[in-house]
């Protein structure tokens, strides 16, 4: 059962005004992070944090970003109704919901199973959509590309190749890139062989790993 009254709504409107205040959002992205609830998504021992500006364990060594970090990384993302969108990095589902809840046909990818199913009993709860796929984020799925935008929620070392060539041209990638800090990287494809790559500021991520991580399925 969903339980979203009017406490947590009023800390999300809270939170919402506090990120209007640090950065001039698209305000279709900050009206998708409202109309998520946040604390759905995390521990109920957590509850009290769901809505500060702060990253929060979500189990297997995982985290839910920031909303911060979530609010630029779909603003850079420059989302479109109907676009076909690849996510690199599930976890609990936060950001595909965010998405999904701006319209967006999402493809999500997560390496552990533990996070994997945890996202699609959430998404299932607020009665949203995704293709949900349990595998190697950095295989992307070329079976299933080009894609408009692709977006990857967790560290590259390095701007991953095998994604690239599944953007459709024209299309966008925001990535993390780097080892101990990471730098928000838009990745462009202009053209079959030409890529623009600008870049926004230091993040910290966990990294992304390659191969996939077959946890005990969550009990519920």
């Amino acid at each position: 059962m969903i339980i979203d009254d009017f406490l947590h709504k009023g800390r999300r409107k809270k939170m919402i005004e506090q990120l209007r205040e640090k950065f001039p959002f698209d305000e279709e992205v900050l009206d998708a992070i409202n109309r998520v609830p946040r604390h759905l998504f995390i521990s109920k021992a957590l509850d009290n944090f769901a809505y500060l500006d702060k990253p929060l364990s979500i189990g297997a060594g995982q985290t839910i970003s920031q909303p911060f970090t979530v609010a630029m990384q779909t603003h850079l993302l420059q989302v479109k109704k109907w676009e076909k969108i690849l996510e690199v990095g599930t976890g609990c589902g936060y950001q595909t919901a965010v998405l999904a809840t701006m319209g967006a046909q999402v493809y999500t990818i997560e390496r552990q199973k533990e996070l994997y199913l945890q996202a699609q009993k959430n998404m299932h709860e607020l009665k949203l959509s995704a293709i949900f796929h349990y595998g190697d984020g950095y295989a992307g799925k070329p079976l299933l590309a080009p894609f408009n935008k692709i977006i990857v929620t967790c560290g590259a070392p390095d701007i991953p190749q095998q994604l690239m060539a599944q953007l459709s041209v024209g299309g966008r990638m925001v990535v993390p890139v780097g080892d101990k800090t990471q730098i928000m990287t838009v990745i462009e494809r202009q053209s079959e062989t030409d890529y623009k790559t600008t870049t926004y500021g230091n993040y910290s991520f966990v990294p992304m790993l390659e191969g996939t991580v077959g946890n005990n399925p969550i009990k519920n």
